[in-house]
């Protein structure tokens, strides 16, 4: 495997937004750049991402009607076709939104190449999840051969991130869709691959998401059977042994499954209050701090 690196140039190809691109970025990107008709894009073949939140889609329409397109997407041509490298999002969008043509620029690019942009490019999103990111992985290196630590190399990763994720494929699909789903995180399936079987996964998996238990519990429920020692606290708080609002539940819920770990919202009046996230290890800890920042 050619030993490149992809990190270098990559925002100037793939801008950092959706909106727009870096001063510059155009002239560095390379490739021709024209408009083209959106009925003429076939879609990537190595594209990761299998979903596209319709609520998200409605949105960027909305913002293309208004602004229109103002980032590339990046296409090559085959045929007498276009076939799409990056930005998918903008593309189906601009279709939702009835715009005929879109700014694109045309790179030359083998399969290979577009397949590590189009890993890339999801790789930035932070809503891709755990599960999309490791297929792909594990796709590119059967079809182009290297070692995890080349290819982590290549996509600016810690070999170690690439290999966790990569393991995780060895789940049953009953655990990997609760991941796909956001019932559990990447920290809670983690914890799963050491049950010995998938029957004994599945069965901890519906316990995990039923009980809502953090990864430091699972870890513990997979280690001896019982989620201990990291019980969640009963607190002693009068504001929280009142009935609380059911929007509030409900956004409780939201924040454990995207943090991976018990958050309790205290309402003080009904304009002030207090959010609180547990965690229970260095990892949950970074783990939480990375996703608040957007990491």
């Amino acid at each position: 495997m050619n030993k490149r690196r992809l990190g270098r140039g990559l925002e100037a190809l793939l801008g950092r937004e959706e909106g727009g691109f870096e001063p510059g970025s155009l002239e560095e990107a390379g490739g021709d750049l024209m408009r083209v008709a959106v009925d003429h894009v076939d879609p990537n073949p190595y594209q990761p991402r299998r979903h596209f939140p319709a609520a998200e889609l409605a949105t960027l329409a909305d913002s293309i009607r208004q602004h229109g397109v103002l980032q590339p997407i990046l296409v090559r041509a085959v045929g007498e076709r276009y076939q799409l490298i990056a930005g998918e999002r903008r593309l189906r969008a601009s279709i939702e939104a009835h715009v005929h043509d879109i700014p694109a620029r045309v790179m030359e690019l083998d399969d290979q190449r577009v397949f590590e942009l189009a890993m890339v490019e999801n790789l930035q999103r932070e809503d891709l999840n755990a599960v999309d990111k490791a297929v792909a992985f594990r796709e590119y290196l059967s079809k182009y051969g290297g070692t995890q630590e080349e290819l982590a190399g290549r996509l600016g990763l810690d070999r170690s991130t690439l290999s966790n994720l990569i393991r995780l494929l060895d789940l049953p699909e009953d655990v990997l869709n609760a991941v796909r789903d956001n019932d559990i995180t990447q920290g809670h399936a983690r914890a799963l691959l050491g049950l010995p079987d998938a029957e004994s996964q599945v069965a901890a998996c519906r316990r995990v998401i039923a009980e809502r238990l953090s990864v430091r519990q699972t870890e513990a429920l997979v280690a001896t059977g019982v989620p201990t020692p990291a019980k969640t606290r009963v607190r002693k708080d009068p504001a929280h042994a009142l009935v609380k609002a059911p929007h509030l539940v409900e956004l409780e819920q939201h924040l454990h499954q995207r943090f991976g770990t018990a958050v309790l919202i205290k309402s003080r009046t009904a304009e002030k209050g207090q959010f609180i996230i547990d965690y229970n290890t260095q990892e949950e800890f970074d783990r939480v701090c990375s996703l608040i920042r957007g990491g």
